[in-house]
């Protein structure tokens, strides 16, 4: 019987069982890299309308996917993107090109995207102490003798508290010559959407942010129109009469309804002309916020409140209510 070099027999066996393993070695090696892959992919996958396009500051990126969503905006809001992935970042910029795509037709699911960047934008070039280059909406001012920090405010048509808040300013006797501040070329105005309960703010013509809001009940709806803060009518916790039940609160009582600030309105145009009683306000129960269940006044969170208090100027400032 012929046989085998068992020497032979003996290499060939090694040299099958080193293939299949190196075979098997490198399958593995191809399924878990895969897996990897498919996996990162779902973990780091954006909302359907962030897939394609400029980088936002999360580091996702946006294209349209909803079926109402206009093609012309979502390559707008890309150009506008991809001036944040600059170096240095073109913030401005980025905003003035966000802003002016703001009032165009588009889908919901843009119009929301638009805003929320442009909230998140606001706080470097409006709630900080710093001026972003090219930015003609805020400025440096250097402090000269007589100037007081309400003086300064007024001539930008903006109330000094957020001058103060801005600059980390505690009182406004702190203020002293030479010193240079931040200011903000104003004025604050709102727009109100009953049917969102939302007031979108704007400094001048920029949007800057939303809040929600608590507006009023069937029968003392808030009306539509165009109003004007009083220029007497920011007020800090003022003592107030239920017009229903002739009750007066006191701002130490336990059941006082308005939170820390009033910020009363006049009516100028529309349905809103010759109303009186109307104004901003905090109020002692958040779950109104949202809802349909006060007298006509607007109803904002507190902390929300005391913000529009220091943002909308006395005599200048305008909110319009829309439906």
């Amino acid at each position: 019987m012929a046989g085998y070099p068992s020497g032979m027999y003996g290499v060939e066996k090694r040299n099958w069982m080193h293939l299949l393993v190196g075979v098997g070695a490198g399958m593995l090696i191809g399924i878990i890299v895969v897996g990897a892959y498919f996996l990162l992919r779902g973990r780091g996958s954006a909302p359907a309308d962030v897939q394609a396009g400029a980088e936002t500051a999360g580091g996702a990126v946006y294209t349209a996917k909803a079926s109402d969503a206009n093609e012309q905006v979502a390559a707008l809001i890309n150009q506008a993107m991809s001036l944040l992935k600059m170096n240095p970042p073109k913030t401005i910029e980025a905003r003035d090109s966000l802003n002016e795509i703001l009032p165009m037709p588009m889908g919901a699911s843009q119009r929301q995207f638009v805003k929320s960047e442009l909230s998140k934008l606001s706080e470097e070039w409006l709630f900080s102490n710093r001026v972003l280059p090219g930015d003609k909406l805020c400025g440096y001012y250097k402090v000269e003798s007589g100037d007081l920090l309400s003086k300064i405010g007024s001539r930008n048509k903006v109330p000094y508290e957020i001058l103060m808040e801005i600059n980390g300013i505690s009182k406004p006797q702190q203020l002293r010559v030479d010193d240079t501040v931040k200011i903000i070329n104003g004025p604050f105005h709102a727009k109100i959407y009953r049917s969102e309960f939302l007031l979108d703010l704007y400094l001048q013509n920029t949007y800057v942010k939303s809040f929600r809001v608590g507006l009023g009940k069937t029968g003392k709806d808030t009306p539509t129109g165009l109003w004007q803060v009083k220029s007497d009518g920011k007020l800090i916790s003022p003592t107030w009469t239920d017009p229903d039940t002739g009750k007066t609160y006191e701002a130490d009582d336990p059941d006082y309804p308005l939170g820390s600030r009033w910020i009363a309105l006049q009516g100028i145009e529309g349905e809103a002309v010759g109303r009186t009683g109307f104004a901003i306000h905090g109020t002692k129960d958040p779950n109104q916020i949202g809802k349909a269940e006060s007298r006509g006044c607007v109803r904002m969170f507190n902390g929300d409140a005391v913000l529009m208090y220091n943002l909308l100027m006395p005599g200048v400032s305008q909110v319009q209510v829309l439906d």
